[in-house]
């Protein structure tokens, strides 16, 4: 590999541990060398306007000068410019939940359909810059897909590796872009401890493990557009998905930033998780006051969000009880009722995991958690088409009929 000291990371000048903000290179590493804490990213910010940002591409690279990209990331042709997805006002779900003002941040509109390829162009862009010849990832389907696309339009070899359990969507989505595709006998966990074994033993540039640092930076990206689209100001309360936490906490990073670099006025806003039941560390963990999080085996329909032993679960709880937020779960039933509620409403289908974070926005306004008053923001990170199997027995025909007028006005009322 090349040496990182001679490579152009745009503002990123270092990593620092999050837990004993030791300082490291930049570089393929993930984990702290003095207490094995995980690594972020470190920052030096030159000055940025609001119009430099808005006279950037419609794409995650108006916002190079906040990653650890060089400036030029926008003008790289093997790019598949991932970003600026819709902030959908969404009247009629806000009128169902009896909410004053909702939007939905749909992240459908990305190349593979889910908030992932973000997170991989920032990975992709560092490990191509630190000449990795292979990308490869950990993956509970999403990833798989954005990984595989990514690296077929920028020439690079792809290995990727998945539960042999998940939903066919997601198989046929990530092998047909031609990557060297793995099942994995064994829940997300366990695909993911393997792959920190191959790391060393092939030096693939895994996204998601040496390359964590950077990728987890690409979902800043999300919390800056929500806030530009927003005519620069933030929204009160946000609810944001859970599976390793990662996506959580760096929503709140996002906020934070822009207001240090003054691209928005403070203001304190809220950030709600959400989680299934059957896959919920991080809400067990926040329900019963704990700074440490139990693993779990997953048993759930929303596959995307089943990760037993979340890498960023303590820093989500952080946000939640820095920001007065909150984190919940809901039972597979609540995670099929919030796709269809969704989807009824606004014409949006989500996969699982928007269900999880619909059905949770739900129950929030039910508890008396989050304010149905206030300016809310919910993520739908993925397709609908993806998990058709988590929904198909649930909606169908609404009757059948021979092919007759007769029988069409019998059968359906004006």
């Amino acid at each position: 590999m090349t040496n990182p000291n001679q490579l152009d990371f745009g503002p990123a000048t270092g990593l620092i541990c999050r837990e004993c903000e030791t300082p490291a290179e930049l570089g393929a590493r993930h984990v702290c060398a003095e207490c094995f804490g995980p690594l972020e990213v470190k920052y030096e910010f030159g000055a940025i306007t609001r119009e430099q940002i808005e006279a950037g591409p419609r794409s995650i690279w108006r916002y190079a000068a906040l990653l650890p990209v060089p400036a030029d990331a926008a003008n790289r042709p093997l790019d598949l410019a991932p970003g600026f997805t819709k902030l959908q006002e969404s009247h009629n779900l806000a009128q169902r939940l009896g909410m004053t003002k909702l939007w939905i941040k749909d992240d459908r509109d990305n190349p593979t359909h889910s908030f992932k390829d973000r997170v991989v162009a920032v990975a992709m862009t560092a490990g191509k810059t630190l000449g990795f010849k292979t990308i490869s990832c950990a993956s509970t389907g999403n990833l798989a897909n954005a990984v595989a696309a990514a690296a077929a339009r920028a020439g690079v070899k792809s290995v990727v590796l998945i539960p042999d359990n998940l939903e066919q969507g997601k198989v046929v989505t990530s092998a047909v872009y031609g990557t060297t595709l793995v099942g994995i006998h064994g829940n997300y966990d366990d695909v993911n401890r393997l792959c920190s074994e191959i790391a060393d033993d092939r030096g693939y540039g895994f996204v998601n493990v040496n390359l964590r640092p950077y990728y987890a930076e690409g979902s800043k990206t999300l919390g800056y557009e929500i806030a530009e689209q927003l005519g620069w100001r933030l929204p009160d309360q946000v609810v944001v998905p859970i599976a390793s936490g990662s996506l959580l906490t760096k929503i709140d990073k996002a906020f934070k930033e822009l207001i240090a670099l003054g691209l928005v006025e403070a203001k304190p806003y809220r950030i709600f998780g959400a989680q299934a039941t059957g896959c919920n560390p991080v809400a067990e963990a926040f329900e019963k006051g704990w700074d440490v999080v139990r693993p779990q085996k997953p048993n759930t329909i929303a596959k995307s969000l089943a990760i037993g032993n979340p890498a960023d679960g303590p820093y989500a709880i952080d946000v939640a009880n820095r920001t007065n937020g909150s984190i919940g779960h809901v039972s597979d039933e609540q995670i099929v009722d919030g796709i269809r509620l969704l989807a009824e409403t606004e014409g949006i289908f989500a996969e699982t995991a928007g269900g999880v974070t619909v059905a949770n926005l739900k129950q929030f306004i039910e508890r008396g958690e989050l304010d149905p008053t206030l300016e809310t923001v919910v993520l739908n990170t993925g397709d609908g088409l993806k998990t058709i199997e988590a929904i198909s027995d649930n909606v169908g025909f609404t009757v059948t009929i021979p092919p007759s007028l007769e029988a069409f006005r019998a059968a359906v009322p004006e």
